[in-house]
């Protein structure tokens, strides 16, 4: 872990930016004031052009940095529906979809910051190592200093590493986790936590001790660099809220990762 790593700060960040056409999902213009970091939907699993350029202009409006958030071509599942997909087609479909986001942030005079692959596209990329390797490849061939975004100690992580991207280990406050370390899939009850006060508990657990309790109890070593609270959950605006406002009353520290190396 980086020095910086260490330090009582963290980056905040939200996948937002899914609605697309008529349909809003989230609240997105109340939940960006908050964070410091967004992951944009790239119109795959969710969002569109519209909606990617609206995103990234409240990204700047509140100063928080722009990230792409690449998922499968699966908008009816909404990206959390694990597809059969080549590595060669997961590193074609990245490309495409950063590519497109890089775009659009820069017609809006927004520097691209980071990567974090979405739902299923994530979640198999943290255990499958050739998808993994992919996810990073596609990154790099667009742009190298770009730091991708995954579970601590997975896959991806390590895959990022090995291809000499930047790379930032992520804990989401707002889920269970696997006494593996992995997500708790959302099927099982208990998967999302929905209340705030336990939401910021298990945020300064990560942050200040480097660990978190697992579904059946046990404590797993969990050191992360940045924290995400979903956009599509129910009150999220409100639960980021009170999320920031808690730990900065721990003298916890709200910033982005922006384009610094956090674990090279």
């Amino acid at each position: 872990m980086s020095p910086e790593s260490t330090a009582r700060s963290i980056d905040l960040n939200s996948d937002v930016g899914e609605s697309f056409g008529a349909y809003r999902i989230g609240a997105d213009a109340d939940l960006i004031r908050h964070v410091t970091s967004v992951n944009v939907a790239c119109g795959y699993h969710a969002g569109d052009p519209a909606v990617m350029r609206e995103t990234v202009r409240l990204a700047r409006e509140s100063g928080a940095a722009v990230g792409a958030h690449p998922g499968f071509p699966d908008l009816v599942g909404f990206g959390r529906r694990e597809l059969r997909a080549s590595p060669r087609e997961v590193e074609d479909m990245v490309v495409y979809q950063v590519g497109a986001l890089a775009a659009i942030a820069h017609a809006e005079g927004v520097p691209l910051a980071h990567v974090k692959a979405h739902g299923a596209l994530y979640n198999m990329a943290a255990r499958d190592r050739a998808l993994a390797d992919a996810i990073a490849a596609a990154v790099k061939s667009v742009d190298s200093s770009l730091v991708l975004f995954g579970l601590p100690g997975s896959e991806l992580i390590r895959a990022g590493e090995a291809a000499g991207l930047p790379v930032a280990a992520e804990g989401f406050a707002d889920r269970e986790y696997q006494p593996d370390g992995s997500l708790t899939p959302r099927s099982k009850p208990g998967a999302v936590i929905h209340d705030a006060a336990a939401v910021v508990r298990r945020a300064i657990g990560m942050i200040a001790g480097g660990r978190v309790t697992a579904i059946d109890g046990s404590e797993l070593s969990f050191p992360v660099d940045t924290l995400c609270v979903h956009g599509d959950t129910p009150g999220a605006a409100e639960l980021v809220r009170q999320l920031r406002e808690g730990l900065e009353s721990q003298g916890i520290s709200v910033r982005p990762i922006g384009r610094r190396a956090v674990r090279a």
